[in-house]
């Protein structure tokens, strides 16, 4: 069998696979979308900080490997969806802006701006993949789950981007890093992993916790403006996640 039949035979099973509505076939039709966005990711971190390109390309390759992982296993649906590519959009704009951590000084103003309107972008995005699902009838648990993952790591990444700056101390990573401290508490107490109600306030909050990081990051944002603007938000994050362990504590099985 020569070289070139046995590449079509290749190809013509992946096409097959592709079109195939299963797990299998979805997993495949993301796993080729992340690969034009890792070229995405690897070139807006370039025009950032060259160092960070490969950084940044990395962390998208994880993210896109665990979305990967979590298609094939709790993905129900027969078709991928505009709306898991978006969100798989969000996660490369948002590894992208990595890059600053790989400079040994601060980046210049320019660079700086590059980083707010890739994080705006990344944030006008959010809401847009769940109402995609919503219309097209593909809502699921994983997007709704990988959806606030891809919040939860824009954030961090932009408070570690504020304590890089300087503009503020360590404990502005605790309005980025909320999030993840919840997951770790609840390894301790799994009564914390417990459904919780839909809730507009949550929404809300986590939208004003990106926005407010991203002014952040703006060079014209600093001192004191700076100060109340991250202690303000923390304290809003901090509210809605006592409000919800409240709620968990109240309905707690003895």
């Amino acid at each position: 069998m020569s070289i070139a039949t046995v590449a079509l035979d290749r190809i013509s099973r992946l096409r097959r696979l592709l079109d195939t509505p299963s797990p299998s076939g979805v997993a495949v039709r993301l796993f080729a979308w992340a690969l034009p966005l890792a070229m995405l990711t690897g070139s807006i971190a370039a025009r950032v900080v060259p160092a960070g390109a490969v950084l940044a390309t990395g962390l998208f390759a994880v993210m896109a490997a665990m979305a990967v992982a979590g298609l094939r296993n709790a993905y129900a649906h027969p078709r991928l969806g505009l709306c898991n590519m978006v969100t798989l959009g969000r996660a490369a704009l948002a590894s992208s802006l990595v890059a600053p951590l790989a400079a040994s000084e601060p980046i210049p103003d320019g660079s700086a701006w590059l980083v707010v309107t890739v994080a705006t972008i990344a944030l006008a995005l959010d809401g847009v993949d769940g109402w995609l699902a919503r219309r097209d009838g593909l809502a699921s648990p994983f997007g709704a789950r990988f959806d606030m993952e891809v919040d939860a790591a824009l954030g961090l990444i932009l408070a570690l981007l504020v304590f890089a700056s300087g503009k503020l101390g360590p404990w502005v990573l605790a309005l980025g890093s909320m999030r993840y401290a919840y997951v770790a508490a609840g390894l301790a107490m799994p009564w914390l992993n417990g459904p919780l109600p839909e809730a507009f306030r949550r929404k809300a909050i986590c939208v004003a916790q990106i926005a407010a990081l991203i002014a952040l990051n703006a060079p014209i944002v600093s001192g004191m403006p700076a100060t109340i603007l991250a202690a303000t938000a923390t304290l809003a994050l901090g509210w809605s996640f006592a409000i919800d362990i409240l709620w968990l504590v109240q309905r707690r099985q003895p």
